[in-house]
């Protein structure tokens, strides 16, 4: 199977690279639920200093990742919709089918009206980039050897050009959440057998274009109920 595409780090701030230290420990279990996270054992553990340690705990627990005293929060507690722990949770692999069930229900509960908007607010500009998308998507696909990284890349930039184009300014923020859980989801599903997402896409875009807000709706919803079937 292929692995989901390296997470990018922040800058090389002193105090970003010790949250990015911290966060990496306990999503990736080190730090195990409810332990408290005592300064000169971490501090010696990460090999941090303890006044630029306490920052960073500081920054995780405004993130929800550690309560007020400093111990490790349940999962269920963690801010998925900031966008640090959603990437730190994604770096942390294997991503639960819980987690990609959770991502179907709010693309459900969000993308079909966002769809529809798109239909009635459309510019050439957006349908450019939806067209830009299918092209890669059906690149990816045509490729001799599968290409899950670029599968990925081309579904997640239609998903946020489709989430632009609504003119919702609400829609338009969650690529942030929606784009890189999708990129990871979409990763591990083209790496073995999965339907061809280009059908189901088109058909989204083509409604799109010609203004058909019903028709982009039912589109959207007949495209999840197929991306539901492949989920992990």
């Amino acid at each position: 199977m292929t692995s989901s595409p390296p997470v990018p780090h922040p800058g090389p701030d002193v105090h970003g690279t010790a949250m990015e230290a911290v966060a990496r420990a306990i999503t990736e279990g080190r730090y195990a639920t409810g332990a408290t996270l005592e300064l000169p054992r971490v501090a010696a553990d990460l090999t941090l200093t303890e006044p630029v340690l306490g920052e960073a705990l500081r920054a995780l627990a405004a993130k929800g990742l550690l309560d007020g005293t400093g111990r490790v929060r349940p999962r269920s507690a963690w801010n998925l919709l900031d966008s640090d722990v959603l990437r730190w949770t994604l770096a942390a692999a294997p991503v639960s089918p819980a987690f990609y069930g959770d991502l179907h229900e709010l693309r459900r509960s969000v993308e079909p009206p966002a769809a529809a908007l798109a239909a009635q607010h459309r510019s050439p500009a957006d349908l450019t980039v939806l067209d830009s998308a299918l092209a890669a998507m059906a690149c990816a696909e045509r490729a001799e050897h599968a290409d899950p990284v670029g599968a990925a890349q081309a579904d997640a930039t239609f998903h946020t050009a489709l989430l632009t184009a609504s003119g919702n300014r609400f829609y338009a923020q969650l690529p942030r959440v929606i784009a890189p859980a999708l990129t990871t989801r979409v990763c591990v599903v083209h790496a073995g057998p999965h339907h061809h997402p280009l059908p189901c896409h088109s058909e989204v875009a083509a409604r799109i274009r010609e203004r058909d807000a019903d028709g982009a709706y039912t589109a959207m919803l007949e495209l999840l109920d197929v991306s539901l079937r492949d989920d992990p």
